[in-house]
Formats: C-alpha cells, sequence, structure tokens
C-alpha cells in the first residue's frame, strides 16, 4: 500500500478525478463506491477462489439470475414468504452448483466446457419458466409480500456513518471475503 501511494500517477489520477466530477471528493460518493463494489465484489470471490484453484465457471453470472428468477417467482406465485423463497433459490442454487461439480468430476471435462453448458441451459429455463408461468419475461414485485420488509432489512438496509450512507451489500462483501481468506 505504501508503494501504491508514492507513485506519482495515483495522484495525478486523483487529481483529474477531483477536478473533473464535482461530487468525486463528497463523503457519500465513498458509500456509492463501495456499493458498487461489493456488488461485482460479491460474486468476484468465489470465481477467484475457483481461478485459484484451476477452475472456471462460466455459469456463475447466469446463477446470479436464476437465483432471483426462483425467489421472485416462487414467492410471488405460490404467494409464500420471502424468507421461503430466499431459501428455495439458495437450495436450487445449490444443487445446480453441485450439479456443474459432479459433471464435472465424473466427465473429466474442462469446467470451461462443463459451465458454458450450464450457462446455456440456464439462460434458456430462465426465460422458459418465466414465460410459462407468469406469460411474460418479467416477475411480479415481490415489495408487498410478507417477508420483504426484515429481507430488505438483512440484504438491502442502509447504515448511516458520520452521515454518510453505506449499504449493508459491503458488510456481505466484508463477510464473504474474511470467510473465503
Amino acid at each position: 500500500m505504501r508503494r501504491l501511494l508514492t507513485r506519482p500517477e495515483l495522484g495525478a489520477v486523483f487529481g483529474f478525478f477531483a477536478l473533473a466530477a464535482d461530487s468525486f471528493l463528497r463523503a457519500g460518493s465513498l458509500g456509492t463506491v463501495l456499493y458498487a463494489s461489493s456488488t461485482i465484489g460479491i460474486m468476484a470471490v468465489p470465481v477467484a477462489l475457483l481461478m485459484i484453484g484451476g477452475e472456471f465457471d462460466l455459469s456463475a453470472g447466469v446463477m446470479v439470475t436464476s437465483s432471483a428468477l426462483i425467489l421472485s417467482m416462487f414467492s410471488y406465485q405460490m404467494t409464500a414468504n420471502v424468507w421461503v423463497g430466499v431459501g428455495v433459490s439458495l437450495v436450487a442454487t445449490l444443487a445446480i452448483g453441485a450439479f456443474n461439480g459432479f459433471v464435472l468430476t465424473r466427465t473429466r471435462l474442462p469446467s470451461f466446457i462443463v459451465t458454458l453448458g450450464t450457462f446455456l441451459m440456464l439462460a434458456g429455463v430462465n426465460l422458459g419458466f418465466t414465460k410459462l408461468i407468469d406469460g411474460t419475461v418479467a416477475t411480479k414485485t415481490i415489495a408487498d409480500m410478507a417477508g420483504f420488509t426484515s429481507a430488505h432489512a438483512v440484504f438491502a438496509s442502509t447504515l448511516r456513518i458520520g452521515g454518510v450512507g453505506f449499504r449493508v451489500t459491503i458488510l456481505w462483501w466484508l463477510a464473504l471475503v474474511a470467510v473465503a481468506s
């Protein structure tokens, strides 16, 4: 870190953004940057662990969409509690990951090929099931469902520290990094 801070390029980049963007030096910008980083970082941590192990998962991105669709479709269509949808979504995505691992170890195909197949399968299933169940490729809002308020508090609330709003996803990201380390 010390070596990074002594680089003149860092000062030039910092100075450029301080002059070019009015909000760059505001305290609220830190919360915004950390929130954007956390949403990417939550997925980057497990993908990085796979890459460190010499494997690659192309299906990780579409798995995020699948888990969100499973949660919202189950909660809305089954009129269940949002937390039940979270549980079903977690079980389904863990099963898909276990399927990837099973196929990978049994066939000894490269992880790139196995997860590419899973990516394509999930992309089609996501579109097909939402169209089949709901008649459209979008889901309705779950904001009025039972359990939404508590789920929002756990996964999407904002913490105020020194007048600056920080999203709770930043804490989830830091916790995931700590567990992965």
